[in-house]
């Protein structure tokens, strides 16, 4: 009873079987007329009842197709990842395939199918890409195979097990990406260009005689006296600086554009600059935000920070909040003790609502190196573009130019009060915050 319903199940008849059976009813019908025809009617209905025959059999005889999905356990946001499904015809004859994967709902595509062609004996692949647009788990189905003999009479449904849960992270191809890009050399040319050092560290070094120029602070007066003469304590150079990277989830970062929010953008600008900074020697952190402070990670340059990094993203999600940034500047005040450059990604839409939190940048400004990256209206931006035809065109340009306008205001708001802001679209945040990193990074600004 078993075997009859498995059978039930993935018996299909082809198209071809209809159009045939749809013939010979017709000639039935017009055996009415013409008495000849029925003759005619009734061999072509034992033809096609035998070749059904045969064409089972042929398809039933053995399972012959074997299907395997093959993809890594984790995609990247925003970014294109390949899937495989590898099958295998053990048919002794080629076989006509539709392939149906069952894909994760988030990209709701209900009819996503493939046909092919697979030799007899032969193995064969199909790739597809697959672009998710929201973090989290994404779980596939089963793959179908609807399987035809050369005859095409029937189809055999083969359903092969493989359910698999994807997990979608923020998009670390795009750092790999820019791997090479943020490795700089840095060896400068020779000239009498003379830059600031970092200062000293508090990792000793040894001690030496004292030569004309050693800075007169790091006299050892303990080994002067022992030695008779001028001794200096010498330390290791600070080449590595604190980066934290200060992400606003508030209900400004919920926008969307190309698919992904604004969050999602600052969230993948993240991973690359932390990638880059640990890359410099820099020891990399991370503060996420809306009404208060809900992830933070150590700025640290071991090993283990960029997956550290990368597991707190994986789960950050909008709030429908204000961001509350007197929240912020306690809690960097109670937790980052050395002067970092911090990289708030946030947005403000109006002056005005830069102007309500610049009181709080500009304390975070007072004890840390600030860099503020927010986005431009790239709505705004197409409307400016368009010709004005009619009165109600020419005020809604005027209305965006305003808008325009204020952002640009922004950004000049800010390095009035000292602190660097990067005014980007969102496409080009990552390159852009990465370029003023590594413009501060040669300043040695921090």
């Amino acid at each position: 009873m078993e075997r009859i319903t498995r059978f039930y199940k993935s018996f299909y008849l082809a198209r071809r079987t209809y159009m045939a059976g749809a013939a010979i009813v017709l000639l039935f019908a017009l055996s009415f007329f013409a008495t000849p025809l029925e003759d005619v009617a009734k061999i072509a209905l034992l033809f096609l009842c035998i070749i059904l025959v045969v064409d089972i059999v042929l398809l039933y005889g053995k399972n012959a197709i074997t299907a395997q999905r093959v993809c890594t356990a984790r995609f990247s946001n925003g970014d294109e990842n390949n899937v495989t499904i590898q099958l295998q015809n053990q048919y002794s004859f080629a076989v006509q395939l539709m392939l149906i994967d069952e894909l994760p709902v988030q990209f709701q595509q209900r009819n996503w199918f493939r046909q092919l062609t697979i030799p007899a004996g032969l193995p064969a692949s199909v790739v597809y890409v697959l672009q998710p647009f929201e973090r989290g788990e994404y779980n596939f189905g089963n793959i179908i195979s609807l399987v035809q003999s050369p005859l095409q009479l029937v189809q055999r449904r083969y359903v092969a097990p493989a359910a698999q849960t994807v997990y979608v992270y923020p998009s670390y191809l795009q750092m790999r990406k820019y791997t090479l890009t943020g490795i700089s050399n840095d060896l400068r040319e020779a000239g009498a260009k003379r830059l600031r050092k970092q200062g000293h560290s508090i990792e000793f070094e040894q001690i030496k005689e004292y030569v004309r120029g050693d800075d007169h602070r790091t006299v050892n007066w303990k080994a002067s006296a022992r030695r008779g003469q001028l001794m200096v304590n010498t330390f290791v150079d600070e080449k590595s600086q604190q980066v934290y990277c200060l992400v606003d989830k508030s209900r400004s970062m919920k926008m969307p554009f190309g698919g992904l929010t604004l969050l999602d953008y600052a969230i993948n600008a993240t991973l690359v600059l932390t990638n880059v900074a640990l890359q410099k020697q820099d020891r990399a952190g991370l503060l996420t935000f809306a009404q208060k402070v809900d992830t933070f990670v150590l700025a640290e340059k071991k090993s283990l920070q960029m997956e550290a990094v990368l597991e707190a993203l994986y789960s950050q999600q909008t709030k429908f909040l204000d961001p509350d940034y007197e929240t912020v500047y306690a809690y960097i005040r109670s937790r980052i003790k050395q002067r970092s450059l911090l990289v708030l990604f946030t947005n403000f839409e109006s002056l005005y609502s830069l102007q309500r939190q610049m009181p709080y940048l500009q304390k975070i400004a007072h004890y840390h190196l600030l860099m503020v990256v927010f986005f431009e209206n790239t709505e705004i931006n197409s409307l400016l573009q368009k010709d004005a035809a009619t009165t109600e065109d020419i005020y809604i340009q005027t209305i965006a130019e305003k808008f325009a306008f204020e952002k640009r205001q922004m950004v000049k708001e800010l390095n009035n009060h000292g602190i660097l802001a990067v005014l980007t679209t969102p496409e080009n945040l990552t390159i852009n915050a990465m370029n003023k990193y590594l413009e501060v990074k040669a300043k040695q600004m921090i």
